[in-house]
């Protein structure tokens, strides 16, 4: 058998090596504070300081690298078997540390500053992520595939969930309005502005958020300002997947649009209030509540 060129071997040789160069190669991208944070290679053990954050690492194709989640980072299943450390207010620094994790996935608004601080003061990337619109969501994915070196996954899921949210736009872009109240907690009573993800999924679906226009993201308010504003559907999550009782608080205002009419919808939390590829089922449910509204006029 004829011997190869030797540049034909090195050029095979190369060729096998890529899928490790691409691992072991610097990799940098920018997260949700506009921070560039570079690795020296493809992440191999990532934790994932809250529960959307785990989500969005799962979605990014990088599940197999997760060694910590914080507490109630129940999805995807396979996350229930990763070592918990802590909540995302509170972190239990030692057990994470024991960990060694090569990337932190910290939440903009969620994580305590102070706690975070000292992971990078110990020489641990940490890479912020918030999504506040749609897009957000998709790039998120696909800046955590690239630095964990799962990029096709990262790319067909984050198109998908673009496609999927694309379509909702184009199906309500002419829907008939209807006022609509989410409340996203009871004790105190709080809502979302028009900025909050939730809120741009309403305005997707053909709602009007009456309280759209308030400056938080998040605001508290009274039952008083409900009432006053009428709403014709009342949307909430609750504390589980299947509890209601948030709504059944409204019952005792028949007068209220949203009572009289049977608009008190219920849509599970974990797949509106996280900013993840489950949004899209969120919406699709959200949306048609808001068809059932429209069509009890």
């Amino acid at each position: 058998m004829m011997a190869r060129p030797v540049w034909q071997r090195w050029w095979i040789l190369l060729l096998a090596l890529c899928p490790v160069l691409a691992l072991s190669a610097p990799r940098c991208a920018v997260d949700d504070w506009g921070r560039e944070v570079c690795l020296s290679g493809a992440a191999q053990r990532i934790a994932a300081l809250s529960p959307g954050a785990t989500e969005l690492v799962f979605a990014a194709g990088a599940g197999a690298h997760v060694v910590a989640v914080v507490a109630y980072s129940d999805f995807p299943p396979a996350a229930q078997a990763v070592p918990s450390v802590g909540s995302h207010t509170r972190l239990d620094l030692e057990a994470l540390v024991t960990l060694r994790p090569d990337l932190v996935i910290a939440w903009v608004t969620g994580n305590p500053a102070e706690q975070i601080e000292t992971l990078a003061d110990l020489g641990m990337p940490v890479f912020y992520i918030e999504p506040r619109d749609f897009d957000g969501v998709s790039t998120a994915i696909e800046r955590l595939a690239y630095l964990a070196g799962t990029e096709a996954e990262g790319e067909r899921v984050a198109a998908a969930f673009r496609a999927g949210m694309a379509e909702l736009a184009a199906r309500y872009e002419a829907a008939a309005p209807v006022p609509v109240f989410y409340q996203v907690w009871d004790e105190p009573l709080m809502t979302v502005n028009n900025d909050h993800l939730i809120g741009k999924v309403l305005t997707l679906c053909g709602g009007v958020n009456v309280f759209g226009d308030l400056d938080r993201l998040v605001p508290r308010i009274a039952v008083e300002s409900v009432l006053v504003a009428n709403p014709e559907a009342i949307v909430a999550g609750g504390m589980g997947e299947e509890n209601r009782h948030w709504l059944t608080y409204w019952e005792q205002y028949p007068h209220l649009q949203a009572v009289a009419r049977n608009n008190l919808f219920f849509v599970p939390p974990s797949l509106i209030q996280r900013p993840t590829p489950r949004l899209l089922e969120g919406s699709r449910i959200l949306c048609q509540k808001l068809e059932q509204a429209r069509a009890r006029r």
